[in-house]
């Protein structure tokens, strides 16, 4: 029997030729695939943190009290400006001349080296004293000086330092490095010997009067911007008033009340962005640090975009008590919320189920609402964004974890791709 080769190879041919039609299209896929996916930019829904804020220029409004004294001598500061003072505390002392304002520094100094020296001379500190408490003391010490001095405490900071230099000596003494500091006290008590025979008692001393704040300046505006111009003040005045220091030679500084101040300022609230009673913060050109605020009044003279804000703080410190007037940034709560470039909104119509609040009946509607397509898989779909901050190029949605129609964080945001009527 003779077999058509014709008839055998017929089959073959066919899965040859059905084989590379499946390259093909396999191959015709994938490229269709990668272009696609080219084209189609995407980003990956992520939290972040954003607040809005608005510049302005403060006037500090504090109940304020002007110290003087006759004039006729040198100051010698013994508070720093932003201190608290108690009553009778000695805010400054009077001397003839400059010069023996250096020597009362200079005797200060070695007096509070001698008090040091003396403390690790103590029989008792020597006795008691161990190189593994000292080592975790001297340790523990660095930190708080690192925390004292970021939150600006000089006060603390001063009897830290002397506390470091106590518990290091200590050490050395303990481990051997050193024999005692016996030369070093009798080196200073010549020194303030010598210095004892040039010094002389202050001519006058000035002495706070009540539990306050200090500042070691006057600018005029002492008397005109206390607490009860909180409710008079114009944008004019706010306007006209500047940072100034008085020049005259009786006045020695001001109290000034501890139980808080306030920052008068002009700004837009024609959206209505702030309310009474708000918290905020404050943040000011002096310095990155910011102090928790609450607004207490806001009121116009006929333009809400012009509204006099009055902030209240019970801040004090030396940055604060500097300056009458300074450029200030106002800060709303920080925002949370999933970012998304504003690039990617579009607008889409969706069907909601709604229920009448009066009658109950549930029943279903089209709304355009506001979000963003994202790649599912191979899919496209659209889901809702609740805007809760707006930026300059992107906006923060609120997350509903509980609604699938939303934005869910991780989410792949299209970018282009999608042909939508754009925000």
């Amino acid at each position: 029997m003779r077999v058509n080769r014709s008839d055998s190879i017929l089959p073959i041919r066919l899965l040859r030729d059905a084989v590379l039609i499946l390259i093909i299209i396999v191959f015709i896929s994938i490229a269709v695939n990668f272009f696609r996916n080219r084209e189609a930019e995407t980003v990956v829904a992520l939290m972040a943190e954003a607040h809005s804020s608005k510049e302005f220029k403060g006037v500090f409004i504090r109940d304020e009290e002007v110290l003087t004294y006759s004039g006729d001598g040198v100051l010698s500061y013994n508070v720093a400006d932003g201190g608290k003072l108690g009553i009778n505390t000695v805010i400054a002392q009077v001397y003839p001349t400059d010069e023996q304002i250096s020597v009362n520094r200079e005797k200060a100094g070695l007096t509070r080296r001698l008090e040091i020296l003396k403390k690790i001379q103590n029989p008792g500190t020597l006795q008691s004293a161990q190189p593994a408490s000292l080592s975790a003391n001297i340790e523990e010490s660095y930190r708080s000086l690192i925390y004292c001095r970021d939150m600006k405490n000089y006060p603390e900071l001063k009897n830290l330092m002397d506390d470091l230099i106590v518990d290091m000596s200590t050490y050395q003494i303990i481990t051997g490095e050193v024999t005692d500091f016996s030369k070093q006290i009798s080196d200073i008590n010549e020194e303030l010997a010598q210095l004892e025979v040039s010094s002389v008692k202050p001519k006058e001393q000035i002495k706070s009067s009540r539990s306050a704040y200090f500042a070691s300046y006057a600018d005029g505006y002492e008397f005109e911007l206390g607490p009860d111009s909180i409710n008079t003040i114009s944008i004019r005045e706010i306007e006209k008033i500047t940072d100034r220091r008085s020049t005259d030679k009786t006045v020695v500084g001001k109290l000034i009340e501890g139980y808080g101040w306030y920052l008068a300022g002009v700004i837009d609230n024609s959206k209505k962005e702030y309310n009474i009673g708000e918290s905020v913060k404050l943040r000011f050109d002096s310095g990155s640090d910011t102090y928790d605020a609450v607004i207490k009044n806001i009121r116009d003279e006929g333009d809400p975009a012009r509204s006099i804000f009055i902030i209240e703080c019970s801040a004090f410190n030396y940055d604060l008590v500097q300056h009458r007037t300074e450029t200030a940034e106002l800060i709303k709560n920080d925002v949370q919320g999933l970012k998304v470039p504003r690039d990617a909104i579009r607008f889409a119509d969706v069907t909601e189920t709604v229920t009448d609040p009066e009658s109950g009946e549930v029943s279903e509607k089209t709304v355009n609402c506001k979000g963003v397509y994202i790649m599912k898989g191979e899919q496209v779909e659209f889901k809702k964004i609740d805007v809760k901050f707006e930026g300059s190029n992107y906006v923060l949605s609120k997350t509903h974890d509980n609604d699938k129609s939303y934005l869910a964080l991780y989410d792949n945001i299209l970018i282009e791709g999608v042909e939508a009527d754009e925000e």
